[in-house]
């Protein structure tokens, strides 16, 4: 009887982390979109007369976005679990890296951006 609490209590503890380490994938894959649409918003909408527009970044940039803050949460809160067996302890190790890939996707990634027509030196 003893074993199969025990093993009940074990699988629960499993089912909850591996809950946590979703809930950290799906927290990243929605942050990283919300941190990167302001900087592709001149990608998208191509500013005066459209002539800076570039649909790349919708078809190639985003899902990569994604993809990324979907993964790197994951993949530390993989480690971080097998490192330090403290689930909360993967959580915030979990979220300071995805923090840190946030900060360095704003400081790395610039769409391209050609100067707009018109706003030269003139003459």
């Amino acid at each position: 009887m003893g074993e199969r609490t025990t093993e009940r209590a074990t699988g629960t503890k499993q089912k909850i982390e591996s809950g946590a380490g979703c809930l950290l994938a799906g927290l990243g894959a929605a942050a990283a979109p919300l941190v990167w649409a302001p900087r592709a918003a001149i990608s998208v909408h191509g500013g005066f007369e459209n002539h800076a527009r570039d649909l790349s970044v919708l078809f190639i940039d985003l899902p990569l976005i994604v993809l990324g803050g979907a993964l790197v949460p994951l993949l530390t809160w993989v480690l971080a679990t097998r490192w330090a067996h403290r689930p909360w302890v993967a959580a915030l190790v979990a979220l300071a890296t995805l923090a840190l890939a946030l900060w360095g996707l704003t400081e790395w990634w610039t769409p391209r951006r050609t100067p707009n027509p018109g706003y030269g030196d003139g003459i």
